[in-house]
């Protein structure tokens, strides 16, 4: 099944990668594009023992960077648990990130 699987998912990344540069060469593709899409960052919090357990910050975004939305997320071994992140804790970490975090493709 994992072999099945690995396939579909080249196949798809493959395809993925097309749609990518048909957005990056067509302006209306682009539009469309995102239109529909929302992105989601993750930020993996540092612990002590990684393997054991875990905490993250998911955030959902509007392609312009605008969160909608964000949850806490917590691991300790097979135990998990995600918690809404409300607009006053939102301001605290979003101010932490403001003017050292953003993406850049460095080649």
């Amino acid at each position: 099944m994992a072999k099945d699987l690995d396939a579909v998912a080249e196949k798809k990344l493959k395809s993925r990668i097309t749609k990518f540069k048909k957005v990056n060469k067509d302006e209306n593709e682009k539009n469309k594009f995102f239109d529909q899409l929302a992105v989601s960052v993750e930020i993996f919090l540092p612990t002590k023992d990684p393997e054991k357990e875990g905490d993250s910050i998911i955030l959902y975004t509007s392609p312009e960077g605008n969160i909608s939305d964000a949850e806490y997320s917590y691991n300790k071994g097979e135990d998990f648990i995600s918690l809404p992140i409300d607009d006053k804790q939102l301001r605290v970490i979003v101010g932490s990130f403001e003017n050292d975090f953003k993406l850049n493709f460095v080649e």
